[in-house]
């Protein structure tokens, strides 16, 4: 008697390598169901750049005609306008800059959609992230490894699975060398999408104005008020604080004798504090709502890892360890720019993704 195949559900948000990765499950023998989630309940998008638009779930279907698989769409836009919009803007709020990939990621593709794949019966959610899954006998630990291409590599918005997501997750691009192979794949199966370029913006932030989209979700005008330097000297007007990010230069809209850069916002007094290149520098940082996908250390022991504290930072070693509330403390060797609150800072040890968390504090 024929053993019963694994039934895999691909997460197909329309893009080459999410319907080169429902192929290569095709090709394992695994019986396939794509499933592809409407997220966003604003105007519908249709032929950005971004994902989940109109042109996107089109893509994803015929994708999964190619291979003979069933596809649906499922409706998740409650949750994600509480859990992925909803924090995206009260974090600008609160003068950070937030990351909404990784809350998307922890909330809808590794959330909702595991819900949805036990009622389907699949054993296992497959995505087209670039990024590696193993097990460690030796801790009993599932281990989230970075992807062959490293250039393409994902690791760090996937630092929040848990074991138990880590456990029923596969990457199937993960062990490809380059993206020009997952297109190929693409092409010999005849997808659509071959040359669709690569996602690049917020999916819910059309235009790209991310102040323009929150004021009108919110229906609040946002305070003008003052630039100031370091002593608090007026440098002129800003336009609301959610129009600032830790780091800017361009868009102050100032004529200055030197180039300034935002290095914080005080929130309490409406100012914008505006300093030199080499004031942005700090190597201090305390992180929280940390997820360990290594095993957590002991209450105050110094691990000895490298960081990224933003997607495209470079890693720069550091020391870290448990403070006694949780959170975690990561002191760099070496000073970096920029650090923000809001942004995720995620732990390497080698290859493998030690853990990671947000960033609250910096100094």
């Amino acid at each position: 008697m024929e053993a019963e195949r694994k039934r895999a559900l691909i997460a197909m948000s329309g893009g080459v390598d999410s319907s080169a990765a429902a192929a290569l499950m095709i090709e394992r023998g695994y019986d396939c169901i794509g499933v592809t989630m409407k997220l966003f309940a604003g105007e519908e998008m249709k032929g950005s750049r971004t994902c989940c638009s109109i042109d996107d779930v089109e893509d994803a279907r015929q994708a999964a005609f190619r291979l003979n698989m069933p596809h649906y769409v499922l409706n998740f836009t409650e949750d994600f306008e509480e859990q992925v919009i909803g924090r995206f803007i009260s974090i600008y709020e609160a003068g950070g800059t937030p990351n909404p990939c990784i809350d998307c990621n922890r909330t809808q593709k590794f959330g909702k959609l595991f819900g949805k794949a036990r009622e389907l019966g699949a054993d296992i959610i497959v995505t087209g992230h670039y990024a590696r899954v193993l097990f460690d006998e030796e801790t009993g630990r599932y281990q989230l490894q970075r992807a062959v291409n490293r250039d393409k590599d994902q690791t760090y918005v996937l630092y929040a699975m848990t074991q138990e997501e880590l456990a029923h997750t596969v990457f199937p691009l993960g062990e490809i060398e380059t993206k020009a192979k997952v297109r190929q794949i693409a092409e010999r199966y005849g997808f659509m999408n071959a040359e669709k370029p690569d996602s690049q913006d917020i999916c819910f932030v059309q235009e790209g104005n991310y102040a323009d989209f929150i004021m009108k979700r919110t229906g609040k005008k946002y305070p003008h008020g003052n630039f100031v330097d370091e002593e608090g000297h007026v440098l002129g007007e800003h336009k609301g604080m959610i129009r600032y990010t830790i780091g800017q230069r361009r868009g102050l809209g100032l004529a200055l004798p030197e180039a300034l850069y935002v290095k914080r916002k005080d929130l309490e007094r409406n100012e914008i504090v505006l300093a030199p290149d080499q004031e942005l520098y700090s190597r201090h940082l305390i992180a929280e709502d940390f997820n360990w996908i290594l095993s957590p250390p002991e209450l105050g022991e110094e691990l000895r890892l490298t960081a990224k504290p933003r997607y495209q930072a470079r890693e720069a070693s550091c020391s870290a360890k448990i403070l006694p509330g949780g959170q975690v403390e990561i002191l760099f060797d070496r000073p970096q720019r920029a650090l923000c609150p809001g942004q995720a800072v995620v732990l390497y040890q080698g290859d493998l993704t030690a853990g990671g968390g947000t960033i609250t504090e910096v100094s």
